[in-house]
C-alpha cells in the first residue's frame, strides 16, 4: 500500500486513526501493530510471513542476550550473521551466482553455470533487517535496558510509517515511546502538516522530475547533447531527493499522528559544501547507522590514517551494496568514499579556503556525477553519459527544449528553491519581523496544507503515479 494512494488516504489512514483513538491507551500498541501488519500484507501475504518470521527469530536472539550474560557476545554474533544471511538470501543471491558464473566461465570454458533462483525481494527488507540488527546490538550494549517483550519488538520492527522505506529507527531511540508516549493536538497537527508536505514533494515534485529524467535517460545516449544530458541528471538529482525526503516526511508526519517522534532523515543535503557535509545531511539514519555499527566497531579514526581510510572504504562499499545488488551501486559507494578520503588527506583544508560558491559547486558536481552511476545500471553506459556531460556537444535546434513545458519548468524552479534554504529563510523573516502572529501563522499553515492536499489529490486522480525509488532497496 502506498502513502500516495487513494486507498491509503481515504480508507486505511482515517479508519486507523479513528480506531486508534477509540481504543483504550493500554491496547493502542496492539491496534497499530495489527494495522502495520495489514499495511505490509497489502503488498503480499508471503512478505508478511517473512517479516513475522524475522521478528520471531530476532526476538529469540534478544531474549538469549538478556538471559545469558556469559554468552551474550556469542548470541550477538549469531544474531548478526543470521540477519546478514537473510538479506543475502533475498537480495544478493542471484548477484553472487552471476559473479560466480562469470569467474567460473573465465577459468573453465566447460563450466556448468549455476541457475538463478529468482527469489522475489520482500519490500523494505534492507530497512527492517538493519533495524533488527541495531535492536540486538543495542540490547547487547545496554545492560540496563528494560526487558523486552515480543509485542514491543514487533511494533518497533513493523511500525508502518517507516517500515518500507525508512528512516531506519534505532531501538534505543523509540523503545521509550513504544512504552510511554503522549499524544497531543499540536503534535497531531504538525504531523498532518509534515505528511502533506511529504505527499506534495512526492506527487508533484518528484513525479514530475522523474518523468522528465526517465524521458532523457531512456533515450539513446548517442543522440544526447550536453545541455540535454545536464537537464536529465539535474532532474534525476531533484527526483531522488524529493522522492526519498518526501517519504521520510510522510513517515515522520504519520508517526506524530500516533504520538511517535521519529528522527529527521534529511537536512538540505544539496546546500552542502563538501562530501563530508553531504553525508551528514543525506539519509542521516543510514549514514549514522553505518557510523555507529560498522565504522566505529572497525576502529573508526583509531589505528592511524591507513586504517581509517580502510574503514571508510569498507563503509562506503557496504553503503553502495546496501542500495542494490549490482556493481553500479558498489562503484557509486566507492566513488563517494574516494572523495571522502581525498578530503581527509588535505583537500578539505584547501576547500575551506575557497569561496563558498566554489565549495558548493564542487560538492554538487561530485554528487550529480555520482547520481549518474546510481541511475544507469550498466557502468559503460554511465561513463558514456558522464562523457556527454563534459563533451560540450551542442545541437542546432537546442534539443533539451523539447523535453520542457511550462509545468516542468515551474516544478524544476520550485524544486531547486525548495532544496535550498529559500523558503526557510522566508519563514524566519516573517516570524522575526512579526508579520504573522502565532495564531495567524498557524492558520496560514493550515490553509496551505489543505491547498497542497487538494492539488495532490487532483494529481493522483489524474493518474500521475510513480513508485517510491527506495522501495526497491
Amino acid at each position: 500500500m502506498l502513502f500516495n494512494s487513494i486507498v491509503f488516504l481515504f480508507a486505511f489512514l482515517p479508519l486507523l486513526l479513528i480506531l486508534y483513538y477509540l481504543t483504550p491507551k493500554k491496547y493502542r500498541n496492539y491496534t497499530i501493530l495489527l494495522a502495520s501488519l495489514l499495511f505490509y500484507a497489502w503488498g503480499g501475504v508471503s512478505y508478511t510471513l517473512i517479516l513475522i518470521g524475522s521478528i520471531l527469530v530476532n526476538y529469540l536472539f534478544v531474549k538469549q542476550i538478556e538471559k545469558n550474560n556469559s554468552l551474550k557476545k556469542t548470541w550477538l554474533i549469531i544474531g548478526l550473521i543470521v540477519n546478514i544471511l537473510i538479506i543475502v538470501l533475498f537480495k544478493y543471491l542471484d548477484f553472487l551466482i552471476d559473479n560466480i558464473n562469470i569467474v567460473g566461465t573465465a577459468i573453465n570454458s566447460d563450466y556448468s553455470a549455476i541457475p538463478f533462483q529468482n527469489i522475489v525481494l520482500p519490500l523494505g527488507i534492507s530497512f527492517f533487517t538493519f533495524q533488527q540488527m541495531s535492536l540486538i546490538w543495542d540490547v547487547y550494549r545496554n545492560e540496563n535496558t528494560e526487558k523486552t517483550t515480543l509485542s514491543n519488538i514487533a511494533l518497533y520492527i513493523s511500525l508502518f510509517p517507516q517500515l518500507i522505506a525508512g528512516p531506519i529507527v534505532r531501538y534505543n531511540d523509540i523503545v521509550g515511546q513504544i512504552k510511554h508516549r503522549v499524544s497531543s493536538f499540536p503534535l497531531f497537527r504538525s504531523g498532518i502538516q509534515r505528511f502533506v508536505l511529504g505527499l506534495f514533494k512526492k506527487v508533484i515534485i518528484a513525479n514530475t522530475c522523474g518523468e522528465l529524467a526517465d524521458n532523457i535517460f531512456n533515450s539513446s545516449f548517442d543522440s544526447l547533447d550536453t545541455p540535454t544530458a545536464w537537464l536529465g541528471i539535474i532532474a534525476y538529482s531533484l527526483q531522488i531527493y524529493f522522492d526519498f525526503s518526501g517519504y521520510s516526511d510522510m513517515a515522520i508526519g504519520l508517526g506524530r499522528m500516533f504520538g511517535f517522534k521519529i528522527l529527521e532523515n534529511f537536512n538540505f543535503p544539496y546546500i552542502s559544501k563538501s562530501i563530508q557535509e553531504f553525508w551528514r545531511r543525506w539519509h542521516i539514519s543510514l549514514s549514522t547507522w553505518f557510523r555507529d555499527y560498522v565504522y566505529i566497531p572497525l576502529g573508526g579514526n583509531r589505528g592511524g590514517p591507513y586504517k581509517t581510510y580502510f574503514n571508510l572504504i569498507t563503509v562506503f562499499f557496504l553503503t553502495g551494496i546496501w542500495h542494490g545488488a549490482t556493481w553500479s551501486f558498489v562503484i557509486w559507494g566507492l566513488f563517494h568514499g574516494f572523495f571522502l578520503i581525498m578530503e581527509r588527506l588535505g583537500f578539505k583544508t584547501i576547500l575551506d579556503k575557497l569561496p563558498k560558491g566554489i565549495q558548493w559547486f564542487y560538492t554538487i558536481l561530485v554528487v550529480m556525477i555520482g547520481w549518474v552511476l546510481f541511475r544507469v545500471e550498466v557502468f559503460s553506459d554511465a561513463l558514456d553519459y558522464i562523457a556527454t556531460l563534459f563533451s560540450f556537444q551542442l545541437s542546432e535546434n537546442m534539443n533539451f527544449l523539447t523535453y520542457l513545458n511550462n509545468e516542468r519548468i515551474l516544478i524544476l524552479l520550485l524544486a531547486i528553491l525548495s532544496s535550498s534554504l529559500f523558503f526557510l529563510k522566508i519563514k524566519e523573516f516573517l516570524i522575526k519581523r512579526k508579520l504573522f502572529q502565532k495564531f495567524a501563522f498557524q492558520s496560514f499553515m493550515d490553509f496551505g496544507v489543505v491547498a497542497l492536499l487538494l492539488i495532490c489529490i487532483i494529481y493522483i486522480n489524474s493518474g500521475s503515479y510513480s513508485p517510491f525509488i527506495y522501495f526497491r532497496f
